[in-house]
Parts: structure tokens; sequence; C-alpha cells
């Protein structure tokens, strides 16, 4: 598992809602209502899993986890 650190990038790649829930230290059901707004350029998980490319579009459109931090 990787370790995430306050001064590096958190890595790309495809996370579950339980996953993004920990990155942003919150229940999952709070990462559901953030994204409820962006679900259009968001799009449907596939499987368990955000894409690398969707999660691109979620740190974009909530901010990554080291940024919520800094605000």
């Amino acid at each position: 598992m990787d370790t995430i650190s306050k001064n590096k990038t958190i890595p790309l790649r495809p996370y579950s809602l339980k996953e993004l829930a920990a990155l942003y230290e919150v229940k999952p059901r709070t990462v559901k209502i953030w994204l409820q707004p962006f679900s259009s350029f968001i799009g449907d998980k596939k499987g368990r899993f955000y894409t690398i490319k969707q999660v691109e579009i979620i740190f974009d459109k909530i901010g990554e986890p080291n940024e919520m931090d800094a605000a």
C-alpha cells in the first residue's frame, strides 16, 4: 500500500470510493455527496473503481487531498 506524505502528490491510479474517502480523511458518504454535482463530468465507476481519468477529474473538481489540508 502506498504511504501518503503531506509533501507528495497523491499517485494517479484507480481508486475505490472507500480509498478516496481515506485519502480525504472523511466517510465514503461524504465523498459521494461531494461528487454528486460533478457526476456528469466523472461518469460511472468501472466496477468498484474510478478509472485514472476519472480520478484526475475528481482531483481537479474537488482538489487533491493535500490541497484540502492547506485550505
